[in-house]
Parts: C-alpha cells; sequence; structure tokens
C-alpha cells in the first residue's frame, strides 16, 4: 500500500422528526424510529465500544441531522421508546416458548430476546437515554469527527435566489450543534450531496472548510479535474471539495446481492404469523408490526431457509478482506498518479447495521484488519488536509446530487412539484415577517421562532420523497402529506395572526408543546445579511 494513501468512512445519519403519540399502541412511524435506533446508533456505540475495548486506534466521520440528534434528547421519545423496547422484550419471552419445538427457530428467537434486552439496559443503565452524549464522548477521545449538516435535510441546491433559506438551515444547524455537541465542525454535509456552484459561496463564508459532492459532480468540471475522485479540488470561491468513491458503494451492494442466500432477509415474524397469534404475542391491539425476530435467509421464496448466524458471519469476515485487498489495489493504481490519494466512502449508517444485519460484523472488521495491516490508512477529511502540503486544483463541480440518476428530478416532478411554491412564498413571508418584528419579543417572538419551526420542518426532502411513488421510502405517503400541509398550514395561521395582531396564546402553546423540535431555534436566521 502506499504509505500516503487515505481512506475515510463516513457515517450518515438522519430520520423524519416524529412526534411522539399519546395513544397507548406505537405509531407506524414511532417503531420505525425505534427500530433504526435500535438496530442502527446502538449498535453503531456497540461496535465502537468493542473497537476501543480491543484497542483499535480508529477514526470515522459521522452526520447526525440536528433532527435526529433532537429526536435522540426528546424526553417524550424517550419514554416511548423505553415502553416499545418494553414490549418487544415481552414478544421474545413468548415468541421463544412458541418456537421450543424447533431448536434452530429458538436460538434465533433467543438472540433477538438477548439484544433487546442488552439494548434495555444500555439505553437506561449504562447512557441514561442519553445516546447523543455517548457519541460526544468519542468525538472527546478523538475517534469520531463530527459534520455538520442541514437543519432539516433541506435539498439547498433548489434555494439559490433566496438566500436566507439557505443561511436559515446553516445557522439552525450551527446552533443546536453547538448546544448538542459543543464545537463547530469544520466540515458540512449537503442533504442527498446536493451541490450547485453558489453553495460554495454560503459555506466558505460559515468557514467551513470542505464538503463531499457525488463523484459524478467532476464530469463537467472547468477545467477538468485532472486527479478525479481520488483528490479534492477546490471550488473558485475556496472550499475544499471531497468527492464520494461510489464505486465502494456499487461493490458493497454487488456483494450483499450475490451472497443474499446467507445473509439474513427482513421477512419478519410480525408479517407471517396470524393477526390473532400476533395480538396474542404482543398483547396490544396492532395487527401487523415489525417485531425484529426474523427466521429465514435471503433464498428463493419456494426454499426459504432458516438463517444461519455463524455462516452469515463467516461471509462477512470474508467479505470485509477482500474489499479491503481490493481498495489498496485500488489506491496503489491512484497512487501511481496522484498525490496521497482518498477514497472517500460515505454511507447511510442504516446500510451496516439496519438494512444489512451482518454490516455490523463486515463494518468491524474493515476496521479492524485496517488497524493492523495499514494503521495510518483509516483517517477522516480533517486529518487528511491537515497531513497534506501539497496544493489543490481550482474547479467548480457542476450540479449534481446523490439521488437517483444523479440529480433531483425524484423531488420535483409531477407528484411533488406543488411543495415548492408554498414553501417559496413561505419563506418571503418569514423574511418579511423577520424584519417586521424583528424588536419584539414575549407572545410575538414565541410565535415568530414557531412560524420558523414550521417552515424548516416543511422544506425537509423526507416529504418529496415520500410523495414520489418512484422512489423507495419508508414514510408512508399519507403521513407525508399531512405532516407537510399540517407544518404549512400552521405557518400560515401564526403569518395571518401577526398580521392582525391577534395570537391565540392557548392555541400557539399547544403547538408548541406538539411540535417541539429544534428547541434553540431563533427565528432571526430568516433576517438578511446587510
Amino acid at each position: 500500500m502506499n504509505q500516503q494513501a487515505a481512506f475515510s468512512i463516513i457515517l450518515f445519519g438522519h430520520h423524519p422528526f416524529v412526534f411522539p403519540s399519546e395513544k397507548k399502541d406505537f405509531s407506524e412511524e414511532e417503531q420505525d424510529y425505534f427500530e433504526s435506533l435500535s438496530e442502527t446508533w446502538l449498535s453503531l456505540l456497540d461496535m465502537l465500544e468493542i473497537l476501543e475495548k480491543e484497542a483499535v486506534s480508529f477514526r470515522l466521520g459521522l452526520i447526525l441531522s440536528p433532527t435526529l440528534c433532537g429526536m435522540f434528547q426528546d424526553s417524550g421519545l424517550q419514554e416511548r421508546y423505553s415502553l416499545w423496547l418494553n414490549k418487544r422484550i415481552n414478544f421474545g419471552e413468548k415468541e421463544i416458548k412458541r418456537c421450543a419445538a424447533n431448536t434452530e427457530m429458538k436460538a434465533l428467537a433467543e438472540l433477538y430476546y438477548s439484544l433487546d434486552c442488552r439494548r434495555k439496559e444500555a439505553i437506561t443503565e449504562k447512557y441514561g437515554m442519553d445516546i447523543l452524549e455517548a457519541f460526544n464522548t468519542f468525538q472527546k477521545r478523538g475517534r469520531l469527527e463530527f459534520i455538520l449538516t442541514a437543519a432539516t435535510n433541506a435539498y439547498l441546491p433548489f434555494y439559490p435566489s433566496m438566500k436566507e433559506a439557505i443561511r436559515a438551515q446553516i445557522e439552525t444547524a450551527l446552533i443546536h450543534h453547538r448546544k448538542y455537541i459543543g464545537n463547530v465542525p469544520t466540515g458540512f454535509w449537503l442533504p442527498d450531496l446536493g451541490w450547485t456552484t453558489e453553495l460554495g459561496d454560503f459555506l466558505h463564508e460559515y468557514g467551513f472548510s470542505y464538503t463531499i459532492t457525488d463523484a459524478h459532480s467532476l464530469c463537467l468540471t472547468r477545467p477538468q479535474a485532472a486527479n478525479g475522485i481520488f483528490h479534492p479540488i477546490k471550488t473558485t470561491s475556496g472550499l475544499l471539495i471531497f468527492c464520494r468513491d461510489t464505486a465502494v458503494l456499487y461493490e458493497t451492494e454487488k456483494h450483499i446481492e450475490a451472497q443474499s442466500s446467507v445473509y439474513r432477509s427482513s421477512h419478519d415474524a410480525g408479517f407471517e404469523l396470524s393477526p390473532k397469534a400476533l395480538k396474542q404475542l404482543l398483547g396490544t391491539g396492532n395487527s401487523r408490526c415489525s417485531t425484529g425476530y426474523r427466521y429465514w435467509n435471503n433464498s428463493e421464496k419456494k426454499k426459504l431457509r432458516l438463517y444461519n448466524p455463524r455462516t452469515a458471519s463467516e461471509a462477512a469476515v470474508s467479505a470485509a478482506k477482500t474489499f479491503l485487498e481490493q481498495q489498496s489495489s485500488r489506491l496503489n493504481a491512484a497512487g501511481q498518479h496522484v498525490e496521497r490519494p482518498i477514497s472517500v466512502c460515505a454511507f447511510n449508517a442504516d446500510t451496516f447495521f439496519r438494512s444489512w444485519y451482518e454490516g455490523k460484523i463486515f463494518l468491524e472488521t474493515l476496521i479492524k484488519e485496517i488497524f493492523r495491516q495499514e494503521p495510518g490508512l483509516l483517517c477522516t477529511a480533517s486529518d487528511y488536509l491537515a497531513g497534506f502540503s501539497g496544493s489543490f486544483q481550482v474547479s467548480d463541480p457542476c450540479f449534481s446530487s446523490a439521488l437517483q440518476n444523479g440529480y433531483a428530478e425524484i423531488l420535483l416532478d409531477a407528484s411533488n412539484d406543488w411543495i415548492y411554491r408554498h414553501l417559496f412564498r413561505s419563506i418571503e413571508r418569514m423574511v418579511e415577517m423577520t424584519e417586521r418584528f424583528s424588536g419584539d419579543t414575549g407572545l410575538r417572538e414565541r410565535a415568530l421562532n414557531q412560524a420558523a419551526r414550521e417552515l424548516l420542518f416543511a422544506q425537509s426532502t423526507d416529504w418529496s420523497k415520500a410523495l414520489n411513488p418512484q422512489y423507495q421510502c419508508r414514510i408512508n405517503r399519507d403521513y407525508a402529506e399531512q405532516e407537510l400541509e399540517g407544518a404549512l398550514r400552521n405557518f400560515t395561521t401564526i403569518y395571518e395572526a401577526l398580521g392582525s395582531s391577534h395570537i391565540s396564546t392557548e392555541w400557539l402553546t399547544a403547538l408548541e408543546r406538539k411540535h417541539s423540535f429544534l428547541p434553540y431555534i431563533n427565528h432571526r436566521v430568516f433576517c438578511r445579511k446587510k
């Protein structure tokens, strides 16, 4: 391996804000978040602790959207999650008895039951319900580098002519990151890696030293990027651009597909048992829901076979070693032409945990193998820049994203284009209100802050993705439409109330209690900069 080569692993996490339900049963959206919390975030913390206990020196990049951080900190969701885990544990006890006649199925049920018990112990006793602080601890130890992202996962290339909207997303994210984590990151993660040239000025203005774009953003650069994706470029505004190594993503997906007959299937017992049996086991009125108890591998449906954790684990370990060999070969080849090549492997964190059950074993093995073979290979983007003394080519990437087909048609077609006329009009109104009532306090200031919350919430691309039938999304279309229209309606109500100087204190208090995300919001982020 070229000793100057670098390999950077970045994990991204975001989830649309879910408001705690007051009902006894858990909503579909709550369950989706709780599964993500269990299977991705607690599993990631477990992996980090294992690496540290084994004295593996590692450095990873981590993006936690302000929306996700707010959910980690929400007391209502924390309480509901604890109850949800209890429900899963109770289900596991009954499921073990149900599978008693089949030794292999019983062993799997016991495995999943023990996982939920460990998660319950971790979240309540080890972390005291504060897993954000647990991640922050790893940052303080120098193991993680946090990278900032927009406040509500808004697709920023849609707003170059509305500077206040972009600044509001960045400034709100900065405010909350300082409160949650306590520092200011040097890197900025563009939601969906959405890039357009104007964004370079904004990010450089706020002091960010680098961002990341998708590989094809270099296709139409002027001048052409001589070193390809293996070396950062500098924009005319002075911002450094790393390119995501998409070949790594393709190779990972290719491997998962090739080994699908070995890896665990997503078929859940909650959708296999009869509604009557499921109701008896769960002890609630829910007829169908995910339970986390998955007994099959990904063989063809007509030839379902029981999942074998040992065989799957061995396949993941072997894949990690092969992956490292391939990456070493690619970086060696790039090193013949590029000074200190770097491969930036940026993944949605769910890829290695929730979506791919064996992904944790793969990632853990990969990090251990890098440490054993090339301890200096794994680094963060900031580490790379700090250790590079050469120069960077000046060039501007072209408009691009990590979405389907590489652009943004998923976010803007006949299924969801109606959103943007309402968003643009609301942004104009928000700027107007902020300037008109800039010095106001008390009830009017509370109303302005809530209006800013509702507008930022509506800007999330989660809703436009869910409304597009061509996009595979975990969010229910009806739910997305309901949340989006509700936020726009709330914003308009506040705008009209401020215009008529009549605000219902009772209504506003109820809305603040229900929509309590982004607790440190300041409506003045929408002020025009002079």
